[in-house]
């Protein structure tokens, strides 16, 4: 059985700051509609954070951050790459933001403004495009199907999140696996299809942040991934942050497997007290326990999709954590 080791990170910082998401919804666009960067404006402002694009004109192609609103998550290939596998936004909403990058940096970066520069991020949604998603699940001409012929192969597809402050990048990161087919037992390998929520305040302080992707799928030419992603409600706190305490004082929880079909185990090792919550994506209880007597949480009368498990401790610190229910 696969077991995923989650850290709470203690985040202490003055709770009276703002908060400034950026819904792309303000592009209103129409149904199966999309901003690519045609317009040669090189990025899109939205909310406290600038999406920088670079679009070539003869080629008609680009990278860096796009504006969608597409919902046909069944066509294959790179005709569809401003596409969201779960055909809609986040929480429903019908914008989101694609991000695209260049094989020759495999990274993209987007700048926070105003208010929020320099500033804490709070988090935001990630998902899978439909491109890369239907090449992953079923290979194409370029990138092969995860798991191989035999479904053993130990495919992923990772996403890395870094932050920059004053033009220096910092040593914190967060990952998240768009795909994970690395555990021996084949029933626990996933390719992401729901919008899920990743808390980037560990992050601290930043101007920046630096979205890169690696696969295990590597040819001549470098990754055969399709190397894009979908995000949306990105939220920054709009003010700097203080007393992010590092890694050493980390405090261990163990919860397995994640992806779940039935229960997710709880390893309460160091006997924390506090409570431990299981919500949906609208913010709706489903359980409530004491942490200290919360051996697992049963997930087999649940409806496939994300979950959040949220664990609060007595002394204040508390953390969020995506379960996807297979």
């Amino acid at each position: 059985m696969k077991k995923i080791v989650f850290a709470l990170a203690l985040l202490a910082f003055n709770s009276s700051f703002a908060q400034t998401t950026s819904t792309f919804e303000d592009f209103n666009l129409g149904v199966d509609s999309a901003l690519n960067g045609s317009d040669l404006q090189g990025g899109f402002q939205n909310g406290n954070t600038f999406f920088p694009n670079t679009f070539d004109s003869q080629s008609n192609s680009w990278f860096g951050f796009g504006i969608s609103s597409m919902t046909d998550n069944t066509t294959p290939g790179f005709m569809n790459d401003l596409s969201c596998i779960k055909a809609e936004g986040a929480m429903g909403s019908s914008t989101y933001g694609v991000a695209y990058m260049s094989y020759l940096t495999n990274n993209v970066v987007m700048n926070l403004t105003g208010a929020a520069e320099g500033g804490g991020i709070e988090g935001m949604y990630v998902n899978n495009s439909t491109y890369a998603y239907l090449s992953m699940r079923d290979g194409d001409g370029v990138a092969k199907k995860f798991g191989g012929i035999t479904g053993n192969d130990p495919d992923f597809f990772l996403l890395t999140i870094e932050k920059y402050n004053n033009g220096v990048l910092g040593t914190q990161k967060v990952e998240f696996y768009l795909a994970d087919f690395r555990s021996a037992n084949n029933a626990d390998d996933y390719l992401i299809s729901e919008w899920t929520y990743l808390d980037l305040s560990s992050l601290g302080n930043a101007d920046s942040l630096a979205f890169s992707l690696s696969s295990s799928d590597v040819g001549q030419f470098g990754m055969n991934t399709p190397s894009y992603f979908c995000l949306d409600d990105l939220t920054t706190k709009d003010s700097p942050v203080t007393g992010i305490r590092t890694n050493e004082e980390l405090i261990d929880v163990q919860i397995y497997p994640n992806p779940t079909t039935d229960k997710v185990y709880i390893e309460n090792n160091r006997n924390f007290e506090g409570t431990i919550s299981l919500n949906d994506v609208s913010g709706r209880v489903i359980v409530l326990s004491d942490l200290e007597m919360a051996d697992f949480i049963d997930f087999s009368t649940l409806s496939e999709g994300v979950y959040y498990l949220t664990i609060e401790l007595k002394d204040g610190r508390s953390q969020n954590f995506p379960i996807l229910k297979k």
